[in-house]
C-alpha cells in the first residue's frame, strides 16, 4: 500500500504545473499557447520573463525533491524511491490537472537528482552549465546533465536502482527534447536570450 502512495503522491505533486498556475495568476497568461508551447522555466522565461521563470524553476525542483523526502518518510526500498522520481517527473511532463499537457521535466529531474545522488548530479550540472555559458542552448545543456548522470552515478558506485533510474530520465528527456535535437543538428534551435522575449503586463 505504501508504494502504491509514494508513486501516486509523486505523480500528483509533478502534476501541479507551477508554470501554468503561476502564469495565470500573475499574468492571466497560458504559457503553452504562446512561444514553444512548453510549461517549463524556459518557456516562462522567454514568455514571461526572468522573475517568474526563477520561481517555476526553484518550484519544479522542488516538487522532485519533495517527493522522494515524502518517499523516504514512508519508508520504502530504494527501488520505490527511484519510481516515486519517476512518477513526479511524468506528473511534471504529463500533468493530471492540466490535460496531460506539461513540460520536459528537467528542472523536477534535478530536483530528484540532488536528493538521490547530491556529488554526482552536481558534478553533472558543472558540466552542463559550461554547457549552457558557452553555447546558450539550454536544451543542449539539460541533455548533457541527464546523460551524464547514470555515468557519474555508476562512477560513485551507488545503488543499481539509481543508474537505471538516471538511464530511464535520460532516456525520456531524449525523447521529450527530440525536437529540439533536430533544430540543434540543423542549427535552427533557439539560444537563450537571442530572441525578444513577449512580455505581458501583470494583472
Amino acid at each position: 500500500m505504501t508504494t502504491v502512495l509514494a508513486i501516486l503522491i509523486g505523480y500528483l505533486l509533478g502534476s501541479i504545473a507551477t508554470s501554468i498556475i503561476l502564469g495565470k495568476l500573475l499574468a492571466g497568461v497560458d504559457v503553452r499557447e504562446h512561444g514553444s508551447g512548453n510549461a517549463g522555466a524556459t518557456n516562462t522565461f522567454r514568455v514571461l520573463g526572468a522573475k517568474i521563470a526563477i520561481f517555476v524553476l526553484l518550484l519544479d525542483a522542488l516538487k522532485g525533491v519533495a517527493a522522494v523526502l515524502i518517499a523516504r518518510a514512508l519508508d520504502v526500498s530504494d527501488t520505490v524511491v527511484v519510481l516515486t522520481g519517476i512518477a513526479v517527473i511524468c506528473g511534471h511532463n504529463w500533468p493530471l490537472f492540466f490535460k496531460f499537457r506539461g513540460g520536459k521535466g528537467i528542472a523536477t529531474t534535478i530536483g530528484v537528482m540532488l536528493s538521490f545522488a547530491p556529488e554526482p548530479a552536481l558534478a553533472a550540472g558543472i558540466v552542463a552549465l559550461a554547457i549552457l555559458f558557452f553555447s546558450r542552448y539550454v536544451s543542449l545543456a539539460a541533455l548533457v546533465f541527464t546523460s551524464l548522470m547514470p555515468l557519474s552515478i555508476y562512477l560513485n558506485d551507488m545503488h543499481i536502482a539509481y543508474f537505471w533510474f538516471a538511464l530511464v530520465v535520460a532516456l525520456l528527456a531524449i525523447w521529450r527534447h527530440r525536437s529540439n535535437i533536430g533544430r540543434l543538428l540543423a542549427g535552427r534551435e533557439s539560444k537563450l536570450g537571442s530572441k525578444k522575449r513577449k512580455q505581458h503586463q501583470l494583472q
